[in-house]
């Protein structure tokens, strides 16, 4: 069903994570070693960051369609415009909370690897001050949202793997 993951789930030491079925999100990649990121508005979860587009996954959803279709609504980018690579949950699993029992629990991340054949034109909406393709190496450099940050050494390696394989993808 259509958004009925939108919601709030039960974090690590206390916090609250959107997406009470989990979220994914799509780590976009261009040639010359260029990634798509996201400046988040300030009335967003952990706004004024930057990370990935991405978001709260629905019940009918794999976290692949899930990034996909949050990538287009916050870029304008379509599936159709890149190639998935891969998928890796990337945080969580998180359990329930006996204290809070109105968040659910069992919340993961999953980031989502995908190419596009160039620096694709993008139309950001109302969840994003900016969108830029940036270096690849210079993605540690900006402000990240806080689990972006943590899972980025991991999710680099990762993407560097993928994109071994992908002609003129760095």
């Amino acid at each position: 069903m259509l958004h009925d993951g939108n919601g709030w789930a039960a974090g690590p030491d206390g916090s609250r994570l959107w997406g009470k079925l989990g979220a994914a999100g799509l780590l976009l990649f261009a040639p010359g070693g260029r990634v798509l990121m996201q400046y988040r508005a300030e009335w967003t979860s952990c706004p004024l960051t930057w990370g990935v587009p991405g978001g709260a996954r629905d019940s009918h959803e794999t976290a692949a369609e899930a990034a996909l279709r949050e990538s287009e609504e916050e870029t304008g980018i379509t599936a159709d415009q890149v190639r998935v690579l891969g998928a890796e949950v990337t945080a969580g699993p998180f359990p329930a909370d006996p204290e809070r029992p109105e968040l659910a629990g069992g919340w993961t991340y999953t980031t989502v690897y995908a190419v596009a054949d160039g620096e694709l034109e993008t139309f950001p909406n109302a969840e994003s001050l900016e969108l830029r393709w940036v270096p690849f190496d210079e993605v540690a450099d900006l402000p990240l949202l806080p689990a972006f940050a943590e899972s980025w050494p991991g999710v680099r390696r990762r993407a560097e793997e993928l994109l071994r394989g992908v002609p003129e993808a760095t």
